[in-house]
């Protein structure tokens, strides 16, 4: 009795109902004739309410729920979770669905609304998207079913714990995957970039399709075959590329939910199954003021599953990036000539002249490409037209941020290092496109 106590709830229309039937109460008083009419109302109202329990409450009704979680989330992008429902009863029921979130999500409005017919089966889908990775423990899901007349709510609980562990993104890793691989049709971001000179290995004669360089025709198989076919030649394979991830507290700034951090997870993820698709080695090195994670470059079969794992386990450090450590680590562990991918964030130019004799030295030895992120929030509000002198100064002194950003990159290209200055949400394209441009140009 008292488990079917706590599990009624009055709707809205209970409410209006009652309230009305208080108004003409209180008018009794002024109007002696509406008092037969208030008491009418009142007894009519308390029969509905009783038929309403009546329905909600007997034994043959029963709703089925299910949640269907996938075995991951990818971190940054929408998560679809399934809910499936079957309405078991004869009647028709109104549902009023709440899923008890993780509170990573901070979600206190979620609710969904739906109608059952008898007998029905019905999907709901919903989508999440982490901004954080590790665990996500999932609740109960509430419902909340109402008949036609919708004036009292019986909550049905069903208890379903499930905890579902949040990667870097796997979708995004896939997508820039297809992107990157798919030679007949041209995806937005993915530059074509044409191969300078043929320092790379033969691998095959085949036909001529049109996008094809006219100098690798190969006359010999042509007249012999009477159609055009050209030389095809692939990358020079087994190359090193090591994504290495400045977690101090420089990465830790936040753009759309997402740290710097985070976005460097996500590409260093997309660069590793695109470099080992390519049949380079891809390996990964993490500092902040202590080397972290290090793995060698390989190109075995589970070395992506290994990377995958180390970047979910990394954790932003509340210090300064300590890159005389970085510059020892890059000796002792990097056998071989590498690419460097360094992902890290410099706000002043006064930052980037403390670490730039460092990098060069590194650049000495490997590729070294830097790669640092542009402030998107600053860059809009020095677009935003201004009205006062205070509004002015700010503008300026955002203007002269931009600036100093732009200048960095000139400054390191002065010492021949690479560099990338890009929005976090460009990253993954950037880098993809800075790593087959250097491929191309035979610099790796």
């Amino acid at each position: 009795m008292i488990n079917h106590i706590k599990n009624i709830f009055l709707t809205n229309r209970f409410f209006v109902l009652f309230g009305g039937v208080i108004i003409c109460f209180v008018l009794s008083f002024a109007f002696e004739i509406l008092f037969p009419v208030a008491q009418t109302l009142f007894v009519l109202a308390c029969i509905l309410v009783v038929l309403d329990m009546f329905l909600l409450f007997n034994r043959g009704m029963k709703v089925k729920c299910r949640r269907r979680l996938p075995k991951l989330f990818s971190l940054g992008d929408p998560n679809i979770v399934k809910l499936e429902l079957h309405n078991q009863s004869k009647q028709q029921l109104k549902l009023r669905i709440i899923d008890e979130l993780p509170f990573q999500f901070q979600k206190r409005d979620f609710a969904i609304t739906l109608s059952l017919k008898p007998n029905e089966e019905q999907v709901v889908r919903y989508e999440l998207t982490p901004v954080e990775r590790g665990e996500y423990e999932f609740g109960k899901v509430n419902l909340f079913l109402s008949t036609f007349l919708g004036l009292v709510e019986h909550r049905y609980q069903h208890d379903f714990p499930m905890t579902v562990a949040v990667y870097p993104s796997i979708i995004q890793m896939k997508n820039f995957e297809l992107r990157a691989f798919d030679r007949m049709s041209n995806h937005k971001g993915i530059k074509k970039i044409r191969r300078l000179g043929h320092s790379y290995e033969f691998e095959q004669i085949k036909n001529y399709v049109r996008g094809d360089d006219y100098r690798s025709v190969n006359w010999k198989a042509s007249s012999r075959r009477a159609q055009l076919m050209v030389n095809q030649y692939e990358d020079e394979r087994a190359q090193q590329i090591y994504n290495i991830i400045d977690k101090s507290r420089s990465m830790k700034m936040p753009f759309k939910g997402l740290s710097l951090m985070d976005y460097a997870i996500n590409t260093s993820l997309v660069i590793s199954n695109i470099a080992l698709q390519k049949h380079d080695r891809a390996g990964l090195l993490t500092f902040s003021d202590k080397i972290g994670t290090t793995l060698k470059a390989e190109k075995k079969a589970n070395q992506l599953n290994k990377i995958l794992t180390a970047l979910y386990k990394e954790k932003e450090r509340p210090l300064e990036a300590n890159y005389e450590l970085l510059y020892h680590a890059s000796r002792k562990i990097i056998k071989g000539r590498s690419l460097l991918l360094l992902y890290t964030n410099f706000e002043s130019f006064y930052a980037l002249e403390r670490v730039l004799p460092i990098l060069r030295r590194i650049n000495n030895i490997h590729l070294l490409v830097v790669v640092f992120f542009e402030n998107t929030e600053i860059r809009d509000f020095a677009r935003k037209e201004v009205t006062t002198t205070e509004d002015i100064y700010h503008q300026t002194v955002a203007q002269k941020f931009i600036a100093e950003k732009a200048q960095m990159v000139q400054k390191l290209r002065q010492y021949g290092i690479q560099a990338i200055l890009t929005k976090p949400e460009e990253l993954s394209i950037n880098t993809i496109n800075k790593y087959l441009e250097l491929k191309s140009r035979g610099l790796i």
